[in-house]
């Protein structure tokens, strides 16, 4: 009895919620139904997340219980019949603009990063830095080589569909975009003027930072995405392979923030927090994005 009272004291130190059904056990899992934090034992696999076993009574039989709220994911979005409908699109929309490059290879030119080009006044097209601001969104859904979209569409689907599970579709891709232009917004600051920087590897990198966050906040083995994401950091600043690690650094960094403004929120004021960290590394964007505008016009 000693031992037990104990345990209740640590845990009611912790700052970690316990099991409603096992006060002795923390958690960091909820039930996508009642939202009433659960261990391991009590998890029930359900479409989406884990439910109680209470409300997988319920819900089998006559009906839901009146005190149950409507099914939400980890992060407070809602529970979408396709789960993985964003990241669909997404893969569609990067692979539209890959086949547009192969039939058409000068547009490539028009889509990029550049942040200015060398003065040639017979060139065809300008950079960030002349006001073509578009170039950090179109630049996240560029690629050239057939390798570079494959593995970027790989790891779309890898670690997109779930965390657009766990998030809800907004939220995800919310942390998408605001990844991807993390990471433009560094390559634009940090690159030379003249280079040509493309591809979803920011926002990839930032959807690693975020799975990173969730994992540990559901208290999983941490060991595999390390584990990868050593190795694609490794990738990354190794020389001669022609990546750009602006981007990459920009978007891991804008996917940790937002990640856990994501899933540690209070639910009291989960929107507020979620929505407005998202604002706040897009103020960040554009403060970088101005800066740098400055520093070449």
């Amino acid at each position: 009895m000693d031992q037990a009272s104990g345990s209740r004291q640590d845990d009611a130190h912790s700052g970690l919620p316990v099991c409603y059904r096992h006060p002795d056990r923390e958690t960091g899992v909820r039930c996508t139904r009642c939202d009433r934090p659960i261990c391991p034992e009590c998890m029930v696999s359900a479409s989406v997340g884990f439910q109680c076993p209470v409300c997988v009574r319920e819900g089998s039989g006559t009906g839901h219980a009146p005190s149950a709220s409507q099914p939400r994911t980890i992060a407070g979005g809602a529970v979408a019949e396709d789960p993985h409908l964003v990241t669909k699109i997404l893969i569609g929309l990067n692979l539209a603009v890959f086949l547009l490059v192969q039939v058409r290879p000068s547009v490539l030119e028009s889509l990029a990063i550049i942040g200015q080009w060398p003065p040639a006044p017979f060139h065809p097209t300008e950079g960030v830095a002349e006001g073509e601001w578009y170039r950090l969104v179109t630049s996240m859904f560029t690629h050239e080589a057939v390798w570079h979209f494959a593995f970027n569409m790989l790891s779309l689907w890898w670690l997109g569909g779930p965390l657009e599970r766990a998030m809800g579709r907004s939220r995800y891709l919310a942390l998408y975009f605001v990844s991807g232009l993390a990471g433009s917004a560094l390559a634009y600051l940090l690159a030379s003027p003249g280079t040509a920087t493309y591809g979803a590897s920011g926002a990839i990198y930032g959807l690693f930072g975020a799975t990173a966050v969730l994992m540990r906040h559901l208290r999983y083995d941490m060991r595999p995405i390390i584990a990868l994401l050593v190795i694609n950091l490794i990738f990354t600043f190794s020389p001669g392979l022609n990546i750009s690690w602006q981007g990459h650094v920009g978007g891991l960094v804008a996917g940790l923030v937002i990640g856990a403004a994501m899933v540690y929120a209070p639910r009291e004021r989960r929107a507020l927090v979620q929505f407005g960290t998202c604002a706040l590394m897009l103020g960040v964007v554009l403060v970088v994005t101005l800066l740098r505008t400055a520093q070449l016009t």
